[in-house]
């Protein structure tokens, strides 16, 4: 009698293999981590005993993750989409509160850079500077600052 081949399957890695797995490549929120964790964890009090261990080891770090995200978003976003893409991701509100504060002294000129580079040319009709101050929104600066910058133009870029 012949046996069948040995399984070629590796072994699934546990829980803690994944989540360093992950955490390798780039920061997780601790809600982030432990929906991606919960299919292959059993015990919900096992994957909150991990999650707490890699947090007093400093490898779970929600500050890290805020900082992450305003480095990669701020030349791109204004304040209020990168406080709506943290609390997204699961940051708690004290946490995003003084990274966005530092964020709104530099408002205005990250809002000339955005709208300089998606429109070139200077628009003087009404039409097109509701369009320009619609799309400043869209990118998280608020109504205010949108307005100063479409209104102004590059005149009072010096500012």
């Amino acid at each position: 009698m012949q046996r069948p081949p040995p399984s070629k399957r590796k072994p699934q890695p546990g829980a803690a293999e994944r989540a360093l797995k992950l955490l390798a490549r780039r920061d997780y929120t601790r809600r982030e981590l432990a929906a991606r964790l919960a299919a292959h964890v059993e015990d919900p009090a096992e994957l909150e005993a991990l999650l707490d261990r890699f947090t007093a080891r400093g490898w779970l770090c929600e500050a890290r993750v805020v900082e992450q995200v305003v480095h990669s978003a701020r030349g791109r976003l204004g304040p209020a989409r990168i406080r709506q893409a943290l609390l997204a991701r699961g940051v708690a509100e004290e946490l995003t509160a003084p990274a966005l504060e530092a964020l709104k002294q530099d408002e205005l000129a990250s809002a000339r850079s955005v709208w300089a580079r998606k429109y070139p040319a200077a628009q003087t009709s009404r039409v097109e500077q509701a369009r320009q101050v619609r799309f400043l929104q869209s990118r998280g600066f608020s109504i205010e600052v949108a307005m100063r910058v479409v209104r102004g133009g590059r005149s009072d870029a010096g500012e």
